[in-house]
């Protein structure tokens, strides 16, 4: 399999990747990183994770000018793919879906050949996430469950481009995660290989999750006032710290208290406070992870100003108070290092 991304005027090599198509579990996962900048504080920034049958690119652009992106791969491949910047236009051989991206949305679709290409607007940091991965690959992540999309495995199996669903949805908190931690990811060799496959499992999982909730998640919500929902989760998702209360919510968004509470709830799957708290809870179990931070410091950088409230809140979410938390990933970091010791 040929993967290839090219800017357009003047021509400039992004992404040149080969691979076999085939399922190793034992091969090697590489990484490269590609930093193209310019005078004109123009930037490609990509990331790519490469082994048999997968690859995953993390790509970050930003021009000046309005610039044309081609992107191709030469043979079969079932693509994860998370947009993180709304306006491009996208246009896709023998594939047809929505003609302008949607910011933090996401989707999966099959292909024989693709060819696509991307115009990316001046003076916009464009993101995504895209997991290539061979059909034997994909086989094998889903192991030939094909009822978890019947429509969709029709497609792969009589060689038909489509997507997963007609239109893109919006990250699930738990989409959003995962992602994180997967652009997040340092660990190194065999655990970083057996770490991403099975963040790559448990993405599909959560895909498949919103696809099967989707026609609650579209009922009775027009255009309009989805596109303030998103508005409304991505000023939460920007400052989960300092968040505004419902009714500041809902001005910043223009729309009324009780369509926002429905509404985010039908397209989110939870409340705006239940969103709240798991994105700090999410943070701070990222802080204890990484950090030697106190309880005290944690509960202050996920917004509470009470440690009281910040330690019952944690033990609610995850089952057990901070404290306990805090050795347990002492220990697990204790076990990991003795492990990757012996590769």
């Amino acid at each position: 399999m040929k993967i290839e991304a090219t800017l357009l005027t003047p021509e400039t090599p992004i992404i040149k990747i080969k691979i076999g198509d085939k399922y190793y579990p034992k091969s090697i996962l590489t990484e490269e990183n590609i930093n193209i900048e310019n005078s004109d504080k123009e930037k490609i920034i990509s990331r790519h994770l490469i082994t048999e049958g997968m690859v995953l690119l993390d790509t970050q652009m930003h021009f000046s000018t309005s610039k044309t992106v081609i992107f191709e791969i030469d043979e079969e491949s079932v693509v994860m793919n998370f947009i993180y910047s709304s306006n491009v236009e996208t246009k896709i051989e023998h594939l047809e879906g929505e003609k302008y991206s949607k910011e933090n949305t996401h989707n999966i679709f099959y292909t024989e050949n693709f060819k696509a290409s991307f115009n990316i607007p001046p003076f916009t940091q464009t993101n995504y996430l895209s997991i290539i991965l061979s059909k034997e690959f994909y086989y094998n992540v889903i192991n030939e469950d094909w009822q978890l999309h019947e429509k969709f495995s029709k497609n792969i199996l009589n060689k038909k481009n489509s997507y997963l669903t007609s239109k893109y949805l919006p990250f699930t908190p738990a989409i959003q995660w995962v992602t994180h931690e997967i652009k997040s990811c340092t660990r190194q060799g065999a655990l970083k290989r057996i770490y991403i496959e099975s963040k790559i499992k448990e993405l599909l999982i959560y895909q498949l999750e919103a696809l099967n909730t989707k026609p609650s998640v579209q009922e009775n919500i027009d255009e309009e006032d989805y596109t303030k929902l998103l508005e409304a989760k991505k000023i939460l998702d920007n400052d989960y710290r300092n968040t505004p209360t419902l009714p500041e919510l809902s001005r910043l968004i223009s729309l009324n208290e009780f369509k926002l509470k429905k509404g985010f709830k039908a397209c989110f799957g939870t409340t705006v406070k239940s969103y709240i708290i798991k994105l700090r809870m999410e943070q701070a179990k990222e802080l204890f992870q990484n950090k030697k931070a106190t309880v005290s410091e944690v509960a202050y950088k996920c917004g509470y100003k009470d440690v009281s409230h910040f330690s019952a809140a944690f033990k609610n979410f995850y089952g057990f108070s901070p404290q306990k938390f805090k050795l347990n990933t002492d220990f697990i970091k204790i076990w990991l290092i003795g492990f990757s010791l012996l590769f």
